[in-house]
């Protein structure tokens, strides 16, 4: 899972200042060995309705399209 968190670490960091916009953050919390990526949404994301539109239609897009071994991202 190292090698996959080193390929997702820099998209996190990508994504990060579209987020940090609208007074949100991003942190990565863990990857399983199915794929799944683990995040924390915080600051203005972690309350906003809209956080699992974000979540699923931005963020695991962008990651699935970057790095093909991820499979899902959920919020925790």
């Amino acid at each position: 899972m190292a090698d996959i968190k080193e390929k997702v670490e820099p998209i996190i960091e990508k994504i990060r200042p579209m987020l940090q916009a609208d007074g949100g953050d991003i942190e990565l919390v863990e990857i399983e060995d199915d794929g799944t990526v683990k995040v924390r949404l915080v600051g203005a994301c972690s309350g906003c309705a809209m956080s699992q539109y974000t979540l699923k239609v931005g963020v695991e897009q962008i990651l699935i399209k970057e790095v093909p071994e991820v499979k899902c991202v959920e919020a925790v």
